[in-house]
């Protein structure tokens, strides 16, 4: 596969591809049950969560702040800038340091995403989605949560920024 032009996987029964996914991104609700693990325990529980969805990229999931278990999320340095989301600011999730975002006034259209917390999957010990275990998307960037229903390829590896 080239840089500049990845194959997408053509999606079966049941499945999406992150090709079909728009830029820029889409946010929906979700009823899906998320249960996030570290340290030994559910950090965090919810049906209540919403996803990002933006061509080449897995979903990204953000849960209310009140589904985190008391005290598990802590400030953390920096910042960044998504030219459609607006600035998030980072937290440590327990031990993990910089592991979660969020985005204290999301610009117009991404209004669904305030006052709600994304986690860096690959950081956390099991992240799931309606029981299903999710992989993390390849980097350290982005954030993706990948699941059986998902195809891509997906950008965040090495060799992708190009996309």
């Amino acid at each position: 596969m080239s840089r500049s032009t990845p194959k997408p996987v053509i999606p079966g029964p049941g499945q999406e591809s992150v090709w079909d996914y728009p830029r820029p991104p889409r946010v929906e609700r979700t009823a899906k049950r998320i249960v996030i693990e570290l340290g030994g325990r559910v950090i965090a529980d919810t049906s209540d969560a919403v996803r990002v969805l933006e061509t080449s990229h897995p979903p990204v999931y953000y849960l209310p702040r009140e589904a985190f278990a008391s005290g598990v999320l802590q400030p953390a340095p920096g910042s960044s800038v998504c030219e459609f989301k607006g600035e998030a600011r980072y937290l440590s999730v327990g031990s993990a340091p910089r592991a979660a975002w969020f985005y204290p006034a999301p610009r117009p259209g991404f209004e669904l995403l305030a006052g709600r917390v994304a986690v860096y999957p690959s950081a956390m010990d099991r992240c799931t989605v309606d029981g299903e275990t999710v992989t993390a998307q390849e980097g350290d960037f982005y954030g993706g949560w990948i699941t059986a229903d998902i195809v891509g390829p997906f950008k965040g590896a090495a060799g992708t920024w190009g996309w």
